[in-house]
């Protein structure tokens, strides 16, 4: 647009000039409008110093803040200035024209900051010639349409109405409609660059269709909303409205619906997960956002996301860092440490290796759990448990349809999320506690899990997608393996990790549970002092059980008690001693074992083993003169140990002879035989050759040597036969004072298990059968005494 300076603004055909957004002005039309722009300021303030008149035009787009000719519609009015009202900040002015008569923009420049137009005066109304009836026709039809057109607004003034219904002139119609609608300005400047009243009212007859179609749309998608809504819900009904508008806009939930989008897209997983999450999109983005549905699919599609799909992190392993950590937050357990190193030392070699399932079984309270995550650090992975404790519904495992109401993923899926890799190390905790009921077994349900061959693409009913867990490092825990499923066991490598000795309870007590209770509490390690003897007593007189749980909350006990002490200022250091010990935690609990502490004929210092540990278990074998071949068993003993007993009588029966035993004593005589603590149930044919040396010895009146202490099973031929628990029978037989055990010749091998010291304090004789045993279990010393002394 050319600046030009010479145009004489007093001649007819130049105006300055007004560029109009969204309005359009007509000739003999009164209209008022707000200008804001400084081009079009100065135009109206030259224009009232030049006769008060100006041309006003409409631009194409009202957005265009500096419109050029191109930007601005050919035809125009020029306007009378009949009013003007400046706002005290002087950048708003309020202003009030009247259209004088049409005409065309030829040119348009600027001169002094304003807008100059060149323009052409045109008719307002082209000449033609209309037949009566023609005329009549077209009347009507506009007067009908404008009808249907005001029933839409019933706040227009019924006078306006009344005074259009009524026009008979087809000139003032067309004004009186145009005048009074709410048209668009496209509309209204094509009926203005309309030339004849034929053509404008033809024109005007087709906007008001087309509006009065747009109008029923309207009302269309209100009685829509309204039906779909309570009208109680006041908060409802607006939202639903709002929704069914920008529906209609194109503009539902656009900001969500993109946003799920670019998520799904930047996800690492498959072409079919990918597209199964976008038709779920799409599908909420064409429902109520305040619906059920849609609450469900956004929590859908917010699990799915928050899943770590592709997301790997890199395995840190170092065997000398890995054996450190667990020597450092486990002592003891040497196997089970050896294997979890190999088992570190081929995923060093190997990341991608499968199948390596570790399954830790042992008493409660020994270090399962804390065993598993010891794994993952040293291993660098995330970690994550899941305590399958109780758990009999399948649906814990899979998850739940997500079409049920409260549906949420299974603990497998959890676990995966919490973890935030797709190859963290997840412990199964307590996997023999796992039920089954009508509800379904989820034991089969974690047959998929557990199997590197189906769970590279395990389905979650909840999230239906195929998710990735053969990266994943799984350790499960139990008590017993007798509880779990075959098939479930069968995908699991057992390790054994059996109850903690006495020793080890020790050392673990006086490194790691010591420091830790004085820590919670509040103490300084200088404020509080156990000594050893105390720690030993804690242990034998009052905890019984394979673990440290029981022996924490003792030595809590006395932190609590030494700082009630030390707070009252009853003392500033508390030292607990073997002789004061009852002062804090009152008398003992257990007493120690039964054990024969002299030579007696017919007791013997058996060995047992218990979930707890090993336990001494004396044998008592009473014979009775005047019976009839009886043989009573009392001490709640199991079939197992009755029937061993019937091997030890049958057995005495057969060695009879070279121990000076009465043949006919199974006819004779009665035999007893009893186990101390009647309350207790035994089992097992590791008593079986303490049976039958008790049992010789009462028939032969040899006595058995107090200090020796024996286990294995025996055959019919007096074959001694391994046994198991060695590690804690053995160290049951140190504590009692026992110098020398008796072992099957087979358990040989086993003696590497035994802890050092009591390999060092005992005396181990391995036998082969019952004679050996015989021979270094009965002081013959005490016959020959007998015999000399008879002679």
């Amino acid at each position: 647009m050319s600046k030009n300076t010479d145009i004489m603004i007093n001649e007819d055909n130049v105006f300055y000039a007004v560029a109009m957004r969204g309005m359009v002005a007509f000739p003999k039309m009164v209209m008022h409008f707000d200008i804001a722009r400084k081009k079009s300021i100065k135009a109206i303030d030259y224009a009232i110093k030049n006769g008060g008149k100006i041309f006003l035009v409409a631009q194409k787009d009202s957005l265009v803040d500096d419109p050029k000719k191109s930007d601005l519609y050919k035809i125009g009015i020029v306007a009378e200035i009949r009013q003007i009202l400046k706002m005290p900040d002087n950048k708003v002015i309020k202003l009030l024209v009247e259209g004088m008569y049409k005409a065309s923009l030829t040119d348009i420049t600027e001169k002094n900051g304003a807008l100059v137009a060149k323009i052409k005066k045109l008719p307002t109304y082209s000449r033609i010639a209309l037949e009566d009836s023609e005329s009549e026709a077209l009347l009507r039809s506009v007067k009908d349409v404008f009808e249907q057109y005001s029933s839409f607004f019933p706040r227009m003034p019924k006078e306006i109405i009344g005074n259009i219904m009524c026009q008979s002139s087809p000139v003032k119609l067309f004004e009186a409609i145009v005048f009074n609608s709410s048209l668009s300005y496209q509309d209204k400047q094509m009926l203005l660059e309309a030339g004849n009243i034929l053509e404008k009212l033809s024109a005007l007859l087709s906007c008001l269709v087309s509006e009065i179609e747009i109008l029923k749309l309207e009302r269309a998608i209100s009685e829509q909303t309204q039906e779909n809504i309570d009208k109680g819900q006041r908060e409802y009904y607006l939202r639903e409205q709002l929704r069914v508008i920008q529906s209609q806009l194109g503009e539902d939930e656009e900001e969500e619906y993109f946003e799920y989008l670019t998520k799904i897209m930047e996800l690492k997983t498959t072409e079919e997960n990918r597209d199964k999450l976008l038709k779920e999109a799409d599908k909420l983005s064409k429902i109520s956002s305040s619906s059920q549905e849609a609450f469900v699919i956004r929590n859908y599609l917010d699990t799915c996301l928050s899943l770590p799909w592709g997301k790997i992190t890199k395995d840190k392993i170092s065997i000398k860092k890995s054996e450190a950590t667990l020597e450092k937050d486990h002592y003891g357990l040497k196997k089970v440490k050896e294997r979890i190193l190999e088992f570190l030392a081929v995923h060093s070699l190997n990341p991608e290796i499968k199948g390596q399932i570790i399954c830790l079984v042992g008493p409660p309270g020994i270090g399962k759990t804390s065993i598993g995550r010891s794994i993952a650090k040293a291993m660098g992975r995330k970690y994550a448990r899941v305590s399958l404790g109780g758990v009999r519904d399948e649906a814990d495992i899979r998850g739940h349809r997500k079409t049920y109401v409260g549906a949420m993923p299974g603990r497998i899926i959890t676990a995966m999320q919490q973890a935030g890799s797709s190859n963290p190390l997840i412990l199964f905790d307590e996997i023999d506690k796992l039920c089954s009921d009508i509800k379904g077994d989820p034991s089969s349900a974690m047959l998929e899990v557990l199997d590197n061959e189906q769970n590279f693409a395990f389905r979650d009913h909840y999230i239906e997608l195929p998710f990735d867990l053969s990266k994943a490092v799984f350790i499960t825990t139990a008590n017993t393996t007798s509880t779990i499923p075959q098939p479930l066991l069968d995908r699991m490598e057992v390790i054994e990790l059996t109850s903690y000795t006495a020793e080890e309870k020790f050392h673990i007590a006086k490194k790691h549970l010591i420091p830790k209770q004085i820590k919670e509490h509040g103490l300084k390690a200088s404020q509080l002092k156990i000594d050893d003897s105390a720690i030993h007593d804690i242990i034998l007189h009052y905890t019984k059980e394979a673990g440290v749980r029981n022996l924490e909350r003792f030595i809590a006990s006395l932190c609590r008690k030494s700082a009630k002490k030390i707070a009252s200022d009853e003392a500033k250091k508390v030292t607990i001693k073997s002789a004061n010990l009852k002062d804090f935690l009152g008398i003992y609990k257990y007493l120690d074992d039964l054990k024969s502490d002299e030579n007696q004929v017919g007791v013997v210092n058996g060995l047992a083993w218990t979930s707890v540990g090993g336990v001494l278990m004396p044998l008592e074998v009473l014979l009775l003169d005047k019976g009839k071949g009886n043989i009573e068993v009392t001490g709640s003993l199991g079939d197992v140990m009755k029937e061993s007993a019937k091997i030890a009588v049958s057995y005495s029966r057969s060695v009879a002879d070279k121990y000076n035993i009465d043949a006919e004593f199974y006819k004779n005589n009665d035999i007893h035989i009893h186990a101390p603590e009647g309350a207790v149930p035994k089992d097992g044919p590791s008593a079986g050759v303490t049976m039958s040396t008790a049992l010789i010895s009462a028939l032969s009146g040899i006595p058995v040597k107090s200090n020796v202490a024996m286990t294995g099973e025996i055959t019919l031929h007096g074959k001694v036969l391994p046994i198991g628990g060695l590690r804690e029978k053995t160290m049951a037989a140190y504590k009692a004072g026992i110098e020398t055990v008796i072992i099957p010749s087979l358990n040989k091998a086993d003696i590497e298990e035994v802890d050092d010291v009591v390999k060092e304090k005992l005396n181990f004789i391995y036998a082969e059968n019952i004679e050996q045993v015989l021979d270094n279990a009965l002081d013959f010393s005490a016959e020959k005494s007998k015999e000399t002394v008879i002679s």
